[in-house]
Order: C-alpha cells, then sequence, then structure tokens
C-alpha cells in the first residue's frame, strides 16, 4: 500500500488549498482513508474521513463547514479542500487508510489506520 500526498504550500489567511492523496495497493471501496494533522508539539488528530465504499464521513468539529472531502474511484485518488483557512490550520496534513468492513461508522482514530503517507506541510499566514 502506498499513499502519496501533494498540494500543500503556503497560504494567506482566508485563502484555499486542496490536498490530494493517491493511493495505490489497496481495493478501493474496501477500505477508509482519513486526513489527519499534527502541528508542532501537538498530537496528530484526525480532520476529515471517507469511507470508500458509501463515502460516508467525518470531520473535525474546527473544520466543518470550511473543508471538504471526496474521493475518485476512477482515479485512486482523496482530495480534501480547505477553504477559508486560518493559522491555526497550520501543520503537516498526513493521509491515512485502514481496511473497514460495511459500517456506518468512519475510522477517525490514528490507531485505527494501517497505512499512512509521508505527509505535506501547509502554513497559513496572518
Amino acid at each position: 500500500v502506498q499513499l502519496v500526498e501533494s498540494g500543500g504550500g503556503l497560504v494567506q489567511a482566508g485563502g484555499s488549498l486542496r490536498l490530494s492523496c493517491a493511493t495505490s495497493g489497496i481495493t478501493f471501496d474496501d477500505y477508509a482513508v482519513g486526513w489527519f494533522r499534527q502541528a508542532p508539539g501537538k498530537k496528530r488528530e484526525a480532520v476529515s474521513c471517507i469511507s470508500l465504499n458509501d463515502n460516508n464521513t467525518y470531520y473535525q468539529d474546527s473544520v466543518q463547514g470550511r473543508f471538504s472531502v471526496s474521493a475518485d474511484s476512477a482515479r485512486d485518488m482523496v482530495y480534501l479542500q480547505m477553504n477559508n483557512l486560518k493559522p491555526e490550520d497550520t501543520a503537516v496534513y498526513y493521509c491515512a487508510a485502514t481496511w473497514m468492513a460495511v459500517s456506518t461508522y468512519v475510522p477517525r482514530v490514528t490507531t485505527e489506520y494501517d497505512y499512512w503517507g509521508q505527509g505535506t506541510r501547509v502554513t497559513v499566514s496572518t
């Protein structure tokens, strides 16, 4: 399994970025993919996660209404559209994947995920 993130960068507060996660080695519909982030000195936290078989989603409260997760099964890609970015969104963003049985629950805890990308840095300036 390989996950490769892209799309990070430097953006001003209020701006937008779209992160991409290229997946390989997974049966797309059998997995959940999560976007996590880790700021300096803080624990890694789930930002948004999606179950790929039914597109159920989870969002952290602080990004609800600003971020949107989506998946393209034809391209084996998962995206995180981030709008109205704030300085507190500054972090390294990671894409992660885990096999999941059919369920309404969307995995959202770091220990629930087995495969991780290398991360892409997002910096939001004031």
